[in-house]
């Protein structure tokens, strides 16, 4: 599989970290990290280790505090480009979020009104993501490897063909903790993307 020339990886030592990005344009709303905690669901303690590039969110986490920023995901990371609904196996566009061994690939388009989100994850062995809550809804179908996944307090073995469907306010997080890569089918209300992000200071909905 070959990346996306967009993707960011350590292959580009001169882009911005995520965690001063966050930093910035929290100061620049004149946010506490508190304001941002509630609003992503993640604990002052862990966004303060984000910001200080000590500890490096999910897709899904920076989407959170992306939205509570008013800006969308793809001011901290390149956002590829989905000008055709059809991806082909082998074809999709990729990218990490930096600091992060996590690959995605991208499987759902990008148009004005869409509610769904969706990416493989190519999990690497012993990778391990934060707990988290969050509006919306998640769907997670094992396509190779073995996954756990804890959802409120309870662990679940996912094995290829397994699914979960569950509400994004229920505690979770998931890990890799065989060999291999896992790869898994992600599919959820989470805004990731935007087409147009709303001005600064806008309030978010």
């Amino acid at each position: 599989m070959t990346a996306s020339p967009l993707a960011l990886t350590t292959q580009e030592p001169q882009a911005p970290k995520v965690g001063a990005l966050i930093r910035a344009r929290r100061r620049q709303l004149q946010l506490t990290l508190r304001d941002i905690c509630e609003a992503a669901g993640i604990t002052p303690g862990y966004l303060s280790q984000v910001e200080r590039d000590l500890a490096t969110p999910s897709l899904g986490t920076l989407a959170q505090i992306a939205h509570s920023l008013n800006v969308g995901v793809d001011y901290f990371i390149a956002s590829p480009g989905a000008d055709d609904a059809l991806t082909r196996h082998g074809q999709r566009e990729t990218f990490s979020v930096p600091g992060s061994d996590v690959v995605y690939e991208r499987v759902a388009a990008d148009f004005a009104g869409n509610q769904l989100s969706s990416f493989v994850l190519n999990i690497p062995p012993g990778f391990h993501s934060e707990i988290v809550s969050h509006e919306g809804e998640e769907i997670l179908f094992v396509l190779e490897g073995k996954l756990t996944q804890m959802l409120d307090g309870a662990e679940y073995i996912m094995r290829p063909g397994d699914s979960l469907h569950f509400r994004g306010n229920r505690p979770h997080a998931w890990w890799n903790d065989s060999q291999e890569t896992v790869r898994v089918l992600w599919t959820g209300t989470v805004p990731v993307y935007r087409t147009t992000p709303p001005k600064a200071g806008a309030k978010a909905e």
